[in-house]
This record gives C-alpha cells, structure tokens and sequence, in this order.
C-alpha cells in the first residue's frame, strides 16, 4: 500500500492512545489486526483505503478463516476495521465504510470456568514456605475478594489501599475507568502480613504494592506464572488463571446476593449484558442441585 495509507493507520493507532487513552493491551491488538487487513490488501495490490470495498472485506474475513482464526478472533478483527474505516471518514474523507454491512460469524458463548469455594479456600488457606508466597497469598485474596483483573492487581500501588475503610482505589481499570471497592477482612489481613516484608524486598522509589524479588512492580505476565506454580504445588490437574479468581468472585457474589447490578457495579462492566454470563453459571448450579434432588428428575436405576 502507499505509504500515507500506513500513516494513517499510525495516526488511528495515535488517536486511540492520546484521545480515548486505550489500554495498552488493547492498542497492541488494534495494532495487530491492521497489520493484518494492511498485509492483506498489499497481496491483493490495493494502493489505497479508498479502494477497499465491502467485497474485500468480505475475502479479508475468509482469508482469516482459512487461516484457522477462530470466531471471536474474526469478531474482533473486523471490529477494528470497522472502527478504523469510520476514522477515515472523519479524518480523510472516506466515502463510507465497507467493513459495515460484513458480518463475522457468531462464536459459541463459552461459560467462564470458576473454582468452587473448596478449592478458593485450598488455596488461600496453604501453609506459606516464603516472603514470595506471603505476598501471592495477598494478591489472591485481592483478586477473590474484590473481583480484580489481573492488569488492575499489579497496576496498584500501596496508597490505593485504606485500611481504615477496608476499601482499594482501582485507578486504571477498563477503558481507564476508575472504581471504589470493598475489601474483604482476610485480604486486608494477607495485604498487612504482606507489607511486613515487603519493605525488605522494595527498591527505592517504587510505589507498587505488589513487587518482585528484585524490588519492581510485578508484571502481568509473572502473576500467571506465580499461579500456575500454586497450581502444581495444591496438585490441581486443570488449569487456573488469574482472571478465574475474578470469574470465582463474580459466580460466588451472584449465587449468595441475587444482586445483578451491584455484581456489575463490582466488576466494573459498562454493560449488564456482559456480567449476566454469570446468570447462566447459578443456573447451571441449580440445575445440577435439582437433578441430584427432585424425585421425578432423578434417572431411575436399571434392574439388571
């Protein structure tokens, strides 16, 4: 493509970064899938944006399939095109956009997994062998008791903690949205027994709550792979990830309260739509207590 097609991509990339100030995450994967749609369009020798038309897009949405790229993946990918053609109409005076009448197909809705309140205590409740584990104890009761992402955990630092309130300041939550949340009493004891040794560990000037060995900010990544460690040492066969204990949270808070709004509120979800996944898992519960209850469900054993 000619080279102001790929700047506008940069300045779209720009204007996501300064103007709706996109996580990074989020950049990187609007970032990737142009890079996509731009490789695309240079195989099919189209020099420009203005040339792509709706039957593009649709070859472009193929392409990706053909190439294994699962539903969500295709959803997300002509999202970004269509997000990026409409920039183009503001900025550049495109025509219109041709990602807007292409539909991507629709993903099965996969419930996400959660662990059972045995298996929360487990974890939270094993013996500690080390500072290092002191503090993973704490960012688990963190995220169980209030519902954190994994982002969210290891961007806090020690000020977004108020013992006084039993509250944490989630500064740069989704889409940079800030939120106020309760802490439960263990995770502000695990938070204390944590900062007892914390102070061995920081390097100067640091403000995280969360750090490594070497005294920096934990990134994302060392969470998961701290958890999978705790994973092996409880002896857990399937696979645990930190956003889990975010699902757990929500699933346990659900299934207690009845609470839908104050279940989103807590989570921080823009939209109902996306926290009553959640509804389906206490459906799933209560279908199974009803299987395993109700005379008339329950299958009859065979005589032989």
């Amino acid at each position: 493509m000619e080279q102001s097609a790929t700047d506008s991509v940069h300045q779209f990339i720009n204007v996501l970064r300064h103007e709706r100030r996109l996580s990074d995450n989020t950049l990187n994967a609007y970032t990737r899938d142009l890079a996509q749609l731009t490789q695309y369009c240079n195989d099919q020798q189209i020099r420009s944006w203005d040339n792509v038309d709706v039957h593009d897009i649709r070859l472009f949405m193929t392409h990706r399939h053909c190439t294994g790229l699962g539903s969500r993946s295709l959803q997300r990918e002509l999202s970004a095109c269509r997000t990026f053609f409409d920039f183009l109409i503001k900025k550049h005076s495109l025509p219109y956009n041709p990602a807007t009448t292409v539909r991507a197909p629709k993903a099965a809705k996969a419930l996400p997994k959660v662990l059972d309140v045995d298996q929360i205590n487990a974890m939270l409740d094993t013996p500690v062998t080390d500072d290092l584990d002191i503090r993973d104890v704490a960012m688990w009761e963190v995220m169980y008791s209030s519902g954190l992402r994994v982002s969210e955990v290891t961007d806090l630092n020690l000020l977004d903690v108020d013992f006084s309130s039993r509250t944490v300041q989630v500064m740069k939550g989704k889409g940079n949205k800030a939120r106020l949340l309760p802490l439960g009493k263990k995770a502000v004891a695990s938070i204390q027994r944590w900062l007892a040794v914390r102070s061995v560990l920081l390097k100067e000037g640091e403000f995280a709550l969360f750090v490594g060995n070497k005294g920096n900010r934990l990134t994302t990544r060392s969470v998961q792979l701290r958890l999978e460690r705790w994973r092996k040492k409880l002896g857990i066969q399937s696979r645990i990830t930190p956003h889990m204990l975010r699902h757990s949270f929500a699933s346990h808070m659900l299934e207690s309260s009845q609470d839908l709004r104050a279940v989103q509120e807590l989570l921080g979800h823009s939209n109902i739509s996306t926290t009553q996944v959640y509804t389906h898992l206490d459906f799933q519960h209560l279908a199974s207590v009803y299987d395993q209850a109700h005379p008339r469900a329950k299958q009859k054993k065979s005589p032989h």
